[in-house]
């Protein structure tokens, strides 16, 4: 028998379809795993989005807290180094030792990285 088989999600507000047929000659255990395997690849395309709008939400409240994050540089700074806190010098060696900045970014783009999701 020749199959197609159709996956349609939604998800906060966003829908995803996923469609795959054959034109082999399958039977019904055949015609299930086409249906796993669109499940599957619908399912992933919900986590995609879901990591999307997690790295959306993350670009925005790193941006404060970068300047959050500058602010208590700049305070520190000018705090005597006798009177610095423990944790006042932490965040002084982290500003000057590391690549600060990428704490506060997330640049995820619908990256290919599928979890599991196999032919």
């Amino acid at each position: 028998m020749k199959a197609s088989v159709k996956i349609m999600l939604s998800y906060d507000y966003s829908h995803f379809e996923v469609a795959l047929s054959s034109d082999d000659d399958l039977d019904a255990r055949d015609v299930n795993l086409l249906r796993k395997r669109a499940q599957r690849l619908a399912d992933e395309a919900v986590r995609q989005y879901m990591r999307a709008k997690e790295a959306a939400a993350n670009r925005a409240q790193g941006k404060y807290a970068k300047e959050q994050f500058l602010r208590d540089i700049k305070r520190i700074e000018t705090t005597p180094e006798q009177e610095r806190t423990v944790r006042d010098l932490a965040t002084l060696k982290q500003y000057r030792d590391e690549n600060w900045e990428a704490q506060f970014e997330d640049d995820y783009d619908y990256d290919d990285d599928a979890e599991g999701v196999t032919s």
